[in-house]
């Protein structure tokens, strides 16, 4: 059950009910593709880190440990030990962008494994079953991502079969509900509204995924290669036409700035892998907009990475620590970096909420805003 708590302009502040717990929104999901956060962050880190929603992938997971293995060992969340709700991706993306050798066809796709180079085949039906397997919170539908700058003949037959795919993941995900061993019997499922940035394909589309009544909808496709302003107008465009009543999800977006303009155009869900790669690097964000831990400038500064931050990093560790660590190529400071991000993000998605209940969000968007552009 999804419930708004309070507007501002198309800002909305949610929450979401689900078998693993309620989703306080606008949220952004943390990006565990392989059922863990890459930069050496537990799960027992990310109750601490403000986390909600932990996000894996069904077409790494599937090819390996196996969806059969995860579920004979109780499904994801024992697999991972995490019992707030988890999204699964339904591995489409991948298998357009991974996967150098695929061939296309209505039942589904034909690819190579990215790991071993053994030939796989997924479809609507196949990716469902796969997440059910793991037993996610949430299912993402099968769906193709053109391009973003892909030709409009390409794009409208791609569309259109993603639409009949949509269809085929709700049939089974309905099927494998109502099984006796399936794990989760109240999985959810999200559609993915395609159109690259074409506004009348993605119009369209939203108007035919609406009518199927689904627990989310998601806006893929974008993030992928157009600029900052071509996904804003997407957004500006298409979000007006997907049911105001239901959960929306910019996937794979994105900084900070984006997810304040995402949140000002109706957007409840954000994911992407920014804050844990850019951590990995000694790329910090802060209320003062990105630094760098290996900049020289850092060697003596025994200041946190941001002075006031309740993370567990900057509560107890300096910049020149963590900068010591980087430069020695230590694990350990990929994770501290890593865990102040995703605090960073986490902590941002709980002041945007905070915002919108108090009719401020405007504000709070234009001062953080602000504030980020100064080292940027």
């Amino acid at each position: 059950m999804y419930r708004i708590i309070a507007t501002e302009g198309n800002a909305k502040r949610a929450e979401l009910e689900t078998v693993h717990g309620t989703i306080q929104t606008p949220v952004f999901m943390n990006v565990g593709t392989l059922a863990a956060i890459k930069g050496a962050v537990s799960t027992v880190d990310l109750q601490g880190l403000k986390t909600q929603v932990e996000l894996s992938n069904t077409y790494h997971l599937h090819v390996r440990p196996g969806d059969q293995v995860i579920k004979q060992l109780g499904g994801l969340h024992k697999f991972m030990v995490w019992d707030k709700p988890i999204l699964t991706d339904s591995g489409g993306f991948q298998v357009f962008s991974l996967a150098t050798l695929r061939k296309i066809k209505e039942e589904g796709v034909y690819f190579h494994s990215h790991v071993d180079g053994r030939k796989i085949f997924m479809g609507p039906e196949e990716s469902i079953r796969i997440q059910s397997n793991l037993a996610s919170t949430i299912a993402m539908a099968f769906d193709e991502c053109p391009p973003s700058k892909a030709e409009r003949e390409y794009v409208i037959p791609s569309v259109e079969r993603t639409t009949r795919w949509l269809a085929r993941c709700k049939t089974e995900l309905d099927r494998l509900n109502q099984m006796e061993d399936t794990i989760n019997k109240k999985q959810m499922l999200f559609g993915i509204n395609q159109g690259a940035v074409f506004t009348d394909i993605r119009i369209e589309h939203a108007k035919r995924i609406r009518e199927m009544d689904l627990d989310g909808y998601a806006i893929g496709g974008l993030a992928v290669g157009e600029s900052h302003e071509e996904m804003y107008h997407v957004l500006d465009e298409t979000v007006p036409y997907l049911p105001k009543e239901k959960p929306v999800y910019l996937m794979g977006v994105g900084t900070p700035i984006n997810i304040l303009e995402g949140v000002e155009r109706g957007v409840d869900f954000f994911d992407c892998v920014y804050p844990a790669r850019n951590g990995r690097h000694g790329n910090l964000y802060t209320n003062r907009g990105k630094i760098n831990l290996f900049n020289a400038k850092y060697e003596l500064d025994s200041a946190p990475i941001e002075d006031g931050c309740q993370c567990p990093t900057c509560r107890t560790y300096s910049r020149a620590y963590i900068r010591h660590l980087l430069k020695a190529g230590e694990m350990l400071g990929m994770r501290l970096c890593v865990m102040h991000n995703l605090y960073f993000y986490n902590n941002m998605m709980e002041e945007i909420r905070n915002a919108i209940e108090e009719g401020r969000f405007a504000e709070y968007k234009k001062q953080k805003i602000a504030g980020m552009s100064e080292n940027a």
